[in-house]
């Protein structure tokens, strides 16, 4: 068995404000170091609820685990260049098959070209249009991983720009089919199988539309 942790870190970063402040010191002879973090719940490695685009649909707690905790198929996307336009023709050629309900997981390494701390991550990455998000919709996964920023209006943000909601074409089309959004992943040019036990259990925060999530697959097991 092979542990991969596929999550990117909580710390401070130009698109999202974070800051972990920390009380105690037990050097001094405090009896605790007790940290407090104020972080995005949309930023870094997080699970999207259906209450982040539809109006009084359930929030983050709703999200059953067995929707992001389980079978994974890893589907190869590495080769993929900057800016690149996917469409479902790339992605059929890169699905190793599988029964549905399971987690699809797009593994484009994008990371190892591209800081994600660096605007060149968000602006510079692949994309999917529409006719990819309903390929991936009419697989029927529980939930749908990605490590880059998917929807191309994305990195249109990082400059103020707001385009209508609809070409937002993952969101639109996955979270208003009842599909799960798991996004921001990084290191998953780390696993060797394409077949894995993932576990992308989001933060229990009540009322939220989304929450982080520490992401890590499993190998080596038969799923």
């Amino acid at each position: 068995m092979r542990i991969v942790d596929l999550t990117m870190p909580i710390a401070d970063h130009f698109r999202w404000k974070t800051v972990l402040s920390v009380t105690g010191n037990i050097k001094a002879g405090d009896q605790f170091r007790i940290s407090r973090l104020d972080a995005a719940c949309h930023g870094f490695s997080h699970v999207d609820a259906q209450a982040h685009i539809l109006a009084d649909a359930p929030t983050i707690e709703a999200t059953p685990l067995e929707r992001v905790v389980g079978a994974c198929r890893v589907l190869d996307l590495r080769d993929v260049r900057a800016e690149e336009e996917i469409g479902p023709e790339r992605l059929a050629a890169a699905d190793p098959g599988g029964a549905e309900g399971e987690i699809l997981l797009l593994s484009s390494g994008w990371d190892r070209h591209e800081d994600w701390n660096t605007a060149g991550f968000w602006k510079r990455a692949p994309w999917l249009n529409r006719a990819a998000a309903e390929w991936l919709v009419s697989r029927r996964p529980s939930a749908v991983a990605f490590d880059f920023p998917q929807d191309y209006p994305i990195r249109l943000l990082l400059d103020g720009v707001t385009v209508p909601f609809d070409q937002h074409v993952t969101h639109d089309t996955l979270l208003r089919g009842g599909v799960t959004l798991i996004e921001y992943l990084v290191n998953t040019t780390a696993l060797s199988e394409r077949r894995v036990l993932l576990s992308a259990a989001p933060l229990k925060i009540p009322g939220a539309d989304g929450a982080p999530a520490r992401v890590y697959a499993i190998e080596g097991l038969s799923v």
